[in-house]
């Protein structure tokens, strides 16, 4: 009798474990852990990032470059969306952020081991100046691997027989560049249902990549005429980042931080922003990711 009444109870308890795992799928949570193996657990962890390096741009430019999709452990998949195609620009990035679940995160993951993310083998050069590399990062809860493809996106407009890389190489490229295009077209990837509208992403904190402001005339046409600003952050030019000895970067945080987005906001990327001891400052705005906390993080 005892013996009965211990199975019958072991069973209820499994057959109530096995509901209440199915009522939170149901009700729109994430996945057991058990179905999500290898994903870090914080979640403000990067997963997956594809981000550009190098290429011929401005030292600005190259510190303050956003990546192209970030994909963290709780799903926010951050990207850099349209930007109006004028001049001056807006100040301010086009952030954008969309949700997915952890079992979508573990899906991505999966995708991009089978485009080769984790491989080592050589994927060429091909003959091509100045053009930027992509670089693929899959961080798990055991291991970090990054891959780095020079002129992924850009070698597709060349002659096959004139790129100098093997059919291997050839083919290893086109599974990264296609897994590039699914990251870049979630609802086509995942389907429609499992990715949440776009919407804009508010960081918690921003960095601002500051050179002296000059004027813009070269010599034969008249300099615009750009309004001044008062500069809302922190006191400037900060500590010195990258190559050129006046450049230099910044970081607010907390009210500071949302009152430097609200200004950039309505200014432009040739504003100059005015200090307190008059001085005019040129500034590329780098809103921080999730894992990011200071100009240190932008360069690497």
């Amino acid at each position: 009798m005892t013996r009965a009444r211990t199975a019958r109870s072991a069973a209820a308890l499994g057959l109530l474990l096995l509901l209440g795992a199915c009522a939170a799928q149901d009700a729109g949570g994430s996945p057991p852990d058990a179905v999500t193996p290898g994903l870090p657990g914080a979640p403000d962890e990067l997963v997956l990032q594809v981000s550009y390096t190098g290429g011929f741009v401005t030292p600005e430019m190259l510190a303050a470059r956003l990546p192209l999709v970030s994909v963290y452990a709780d799903g926010r998949v951050i990207t850099e969306g349209p930007v109006p195609a004028i001049y001056p620009g807006p100040a301010w990035p086009n952030v954008q952020v969309q949700e997915i679940d952890r079992q979508a995160v573990h899906t991505l993951v999966e995708r991009a081991r089978a485009a080769g993310v984790t491989e080592t083998g050589d994927l060429g050069t091909p003959p091509l100046a100045d053009v930027p590399s992509t670089r693929f990062t899959l961080a798990t809860a055991t291991d970090t691997a990054v891959r780095e493809v020079y002129g992924l996106t850009e070698v597709g407009g060349l002659d096959p027989g004139g790129s100098g890389l093997s059919d291997e190489q050839i083919a290893a490229r086109a599974e990264l560049r296609g897994f590039l295009d699914a990251l870049t077209d979630l609802p086509g990837t995942l389907g429609p249902d499992a990715v949440s509208p776009v919407r804009s992403y508010r960081p918690e904190a921003v960095a601002a990549v500051v050179r002296p402001w000059t004027a813009t005339g070269d010599g034969n046409e008249p300099d615009l005429v750009h309004p001044e600003m008062p500069w809302p952050g922190p006191d400037l030019p900060g500590e010195p980042v990258g190559p050129l000895p006046d450049l230099s970067c910044v970081t607010a945080t907390g009210e500071q931080a949302q009152a430097v987005a609200s200004a950039a906001q309505a200014a432009t990327s040739a504003t100059p922003w005015v200090t307190d001891d008059g001085a005019r400052w040129a500034v590329t705005f780098r809103p921080l990711l999730p894992h990011e906390s200071g100009c240190d993080d932008l360069i690497g």
